[in-house]
């Protein structure tokens, strides 16, 4: 067997013009297709509309203790509880108690608030 049969590629005719007509078609249908991708993606977001008003339980975790009830009673003001997370480490922020995302602490008008650093992809 000689290595040429083998090969062989057929090469496009560039001078009927089918290729160009092929690629522009194949260009034609991929934009029609992210187009109607917006279009979902529009009309995702306004399907989620009937669902802005319903309310969710958000809580951000700076850390956690385990205790004894007899040392969790022992507590009064100005006691210090150890957490098991550092200085600077994110905290984890909850919704209806699944881990959506970690943030940080920051201070807006002398109150407390959580700014999202990473969005945590849920897995299904």
């Amino acid at each position: 067997m000689s290595e040429d049969s083998d090969d062989k590629v057929p090469l496009p005719d560039l001078e009927s013009g089918t290729e160009m007509q092929s690629a522009e078609a194949e260009a034609r249908a991929v934009a029609a297709a992210a187009a109607a991708d917006a279009d979902t993606v529009s009309r995702g977001a306004a399907d989620l509309e009937a669902v802005f008003d319903v309310p969710v339980h958000v809580s951000a975790v700076l850390g956690r203790a385990r205790m004894e009830v007899g040392d969790l009673l022992k507590l009064g003001p100005g006691a210090v509880l150890e957490l098991d997370r550092k200085v600077g480490e994110a905290i984890d922020i909850y919704v209806n108690n699944r881990l959506v995302a970690r943030g940080e602490v920051v201070l807006v008008e002398e109150k407390l608030g959580v700014t999202m650093t990473e969005i945590i992809k849920a897995e299904r």
